[in-house]
C-alpha cells in the first residue's frame, strides 16, 4: 500500500459523499488534476495552503488501489519532489479514511482520530 492524502474542506467532503465522487477543489479543477500528498509532503502542504483553517478533512487513499492507480501520475512539484496527482474524479468508495483536521495559524496540522 502506498498512502496518499487529500486535504479538503468539510463542505467539499459532504458534497462528495452525497454525489459518490469528488471532482476536486477550484484549484484542482484549474490545474486539471486533483492534488494529493504523500506522508512526507502532507504537513508542508497543510502549512503552505491551509494555515489557520479548522474546517478540514484529510482523506486517506491507497495510491496502489487498481482503479485509482490508473488515474494517478507522479509529477515533480515543490522542490522537485514527486507528488501524486489524480487525473479524473475521485470515487468516495476509494477513500480508506476521512478524518476531521485543522491547521493552526503557525501551520501545524492536527488530525482527529
Amino acid at each position: 500500500m502506498t498512502p496518499a492524502y487529500k486535504i479538503l474542506t468539510v463542505s467539499e467532503w459532504a458534497v462528495a459523499e452525497a454525489a459518490g465522487l469528488y471532482e476536486g477543489s477550484d484549484v484542482d479543477r484549474a490545474d486539471g488534476f486533483i492534488h494529493l500528498s504523500t506522508d512526507a509532503q502532507l504537513h508542508e502542504t497543510a502549512r503552505k495552503h491551509y494555515a489557520g483553517r479548522d474546517d478540514l478533512m484529510i482523506l486517506t487513499l491507497d495510491a496502489d488501489h487498481p482503479p485509482l492507480k490508473a488515474l494517478i501520475r507522479w509529477e515533480p512539484s515543490r522542490g522537485g519532489a514527486l507528488f501524486p496527482h489524480i487525473y479524473g474524479d475521485l470515487r468516495t468508495e476509494w477513500v480508506m479514511a476521512a478524518r476531521p483536521a485543522s491547521v493552526d495559524a503557525d501551520g501545524r496540522l492536527r488530525i482527529d482520530p
